[in-house]
This record gives C-alpha cells, structure tokens and sequence, in this order.
C-alpha cells in the first residue's frame, strides 16, 4: 500500500473533521466556545462515536486488531488520560489500561482522591501496534479525529499524557519526558500536562513519588463540586 504524503494526509484529515462535525460529533465553534451539552447528551454521543470508531478501516493498524480500544470512563469528566496505544491484554478486553501499568494508574488516580470512574481514559490510537510498536505518523493522523470528537464532546479542564510517546504527540514536541513531565502545554486549547508513564513507573518505583506530585497539580486545575 503506498503511503499518501503529507498534503494528502491534511486533505483527509480536514475531509473527516468535516464529516464529524456534519454528523454531530464536534462542537466547538470557531471562536473556540464550547456548546454547553447536558450529560444525557454527551453519554449518547460518546456512544455514537464509539460505535463509529468500532467500524473504523481508516489504516492498516484496523487488520490485526481483535477489539478497538475506543477508551472508557466518564462522559463528563475534568480529567482526560490519553496514552499511546494499547497492549496485547488491552486488545482482547476492548479496555484501555488493563494490564499492570493499568492497575498502577487506577492506584495513581486513587492517591490524588479519585476514582477511575471520575475520569475518562484513551489513546492516542484506538487499535494495537503490531508487536507493541510505536505507532506510525500515518496511522496517528488517521485516528486523531476520533481523539479530537472525544475531547470536544468530553470537554475536560485538563488532559494528562501519559508518558513519552503521547506528550510527544499531543504537544508536537520532542523534549525528554523527564523534562517536560509536570509542565503545561496545550492540545486543542486544553491544558495539557505530561506525566510519566505507569510502565515506565513499574520499571523504576523511584519515579512514583514524581507521577503522583504532577498529578496532584493537574487534578488541582479542576474545580470541585461543592458540598
């Protein structure tokens, strides 16, 4: 299959974010104000999409796939996690973070005073990398439609990426994680901080204490509701 070039690759992107904001799956107006959805709404929209991603033939990642891995969690929430791709455990389930780093991560959202319930989480592409490869320009520009409906239906205060690869992608930047992690940048006019990833984590504790701290100050950004 011969890889389209870059002003192909913008063609379609721009043809596909039309044919989302046609179907009613984006909603953020020019001028960058968010419509106000009611949570029944966004629920049953997320769904849609969902159901759309499920179906999805976009790259070449769609023929070794056993689920999409489309993300879960909280149509409302404050706080967006978006990794980078998912693993073997989380192709058979359909789930996002499943695995070990899984069950740190839910440990992490725990010790900042939530639940994995309170937040919704995903990657940057929705169908495993063969091999758990990194994934390819081409198949993040192709699934980064579904990132971008995701988050304007969601309409988070804050995203986390977690780990390199994701800070990477969603920052257009390729400063070492262990420098950008716990610093602020911006997707789509979203606050956005890079924390490091669970996996990197399991391979090295000494850096639970750090993740936890940058969590903490992202969790902070988001208002609580009161008593």
């Amino acid at each position: 299959m011969t890889r389209p070039g870059p002003e192909e690759v913008k063609e379609n992107l721009r043809n596909y974010l039309a044919f989302l904001r046609e179907a009613g799956f984006l909603y953020l107006v020019p001028s960058g104000k968010p419509r106000i959805l009611s949570a029944h709404v966004r629920a049953e929209r997320l769904e849609a999409l969902r159901t759309e991603a499920a179906k999805c033939m976009r790259c070449k990642l769609c023929r070794g796939r056993t689920h999409v891995v489309f993300g879960e969690g909280n149509p409302n929430a404050g706080l967006v996690f978006v990794g980078e791709g998912p693993g073997a455990e989380e192709d058979v389930q359909g789930r996002p973070f499943v695995g070990r780093a899984g069950k740190l991560l839910d440990q992490m959202i725990t010790q900042v005073g939530m639940q994995r319930q309170d937040v919704f989480i995903c990657n940057v592409v929705k169908c495993r990398p063969p091999g758990n490869r990194d994934p390819e320009e081409d198949e993040m520009d192709a699934c980064e439609p579904y990132l971008i409906a995701q988050l304007e239906l969601i309409q988070p205060r804050v995203i986390v990426a977690l780990g390199r690869f994701a800070a990477h992608r969603l920052t257009r930047t390729d400063e070492p994680i262990t420098r950008m992690r716990g610093r602020w940048y911006q997707y789509h006019k979203v606050k956005l901080m890079p924390i490091l990833h669970p996996a990197a984590i399991l391979r090295n504790m000494n850096y639970l204490q750090d993740a936890i701290h940058d969590l903490k100050r992202a969790v902070e950004e988001i208002p609580r509701p009161s008593a």
